[in-house]
């Protein structure tokens, strides 16, 4: 796996360790990119904010 890949499976295992804190960064990202948007992309973002907390919150392969 290459030098990115590595990096996503290190951070969603520091994520599934500290799930509080990643849920409060996935916000703040939702948040920043809504309000630099106008919320003209709400529902894709409210979309890969699930999909990033169901990638460390169930353990699951979302995106795989």
């Amino acid at each position: 796996m290459g030098k990115l890949g590595d990096m996503a499976d290190k951070a969603k295992q520091l994520a599934k360790g500290h799930p509080d804190q990643a849920d409060k960064g996935v916000a703040g990202a939702e948040r920043a990119v809504d309000r630099r948007t106008g919320d003209r992309y709400d529902a894709q973002t409210d979309r890969a904010a699930d999909a990033a907390r169901r990638s460390y919150r169930d353990g699951g392969s979302a995106g795989h």
